[in-house]
């Protein structure tokens, strides 16, 4: 699935919620992106600026988020099973209630999250 710049705009700000299973935006700029609740199920999102982007509630099961800027990045009750989090920047991500079960992401990755609160962590453990 590919967009131009402008396809995209208007995929992003439609009132319907967002469904891109399967698509490829690797190194896509999506600063302050509003994903609020999309399914975003095995997307690409490879080397992807994903800065202070609203991320909550999404599903992002099997999503590839390799080396992909979370900075400050809204992830609330997140569905993150087994995504690919490897390189991925993390500091100051919200992950409160985010479910992490299988992820491919380290404890030092993590340890950078603003919180974990209620999370579901890679082994299945929650955080309190």
């Amino acid at each position: 699935m590919e967009f131009t710049r402008e396809g995209f705009y208007l995929l992003l700000n439609s009132p319907k919620p967002l469904w891109l299973v399967g698509a490829d935006l690797s190194r896509a700029e999506l600063r302050w992106a509003n994903l609020y609740g999309a399914n975003l199920i095995r997307v690409d999102f490879s080397g992807a600026d994903l800065r202070w982007a609203n991320l909550a509630k999404s599903r992002l099961v099997g999503a590839k988020l390799i080396g992909a800027s979370l900075r400050e990045a809204n992830m609330r009750e997140a569905d993150m099973r087994w995504a690919d989090l490897h390189r991925a920047d993390m500091e100051a991500a919200d992950l409160s209630g985010a479910n992490l079960l299988g992820a491919n992401v380290t404890e030092a990755q993590l340890s950078r999250a603003r919180s974990l609160e209620g999370a579901v962590l890679p082994d299945g453990a929650e955080r309190a």
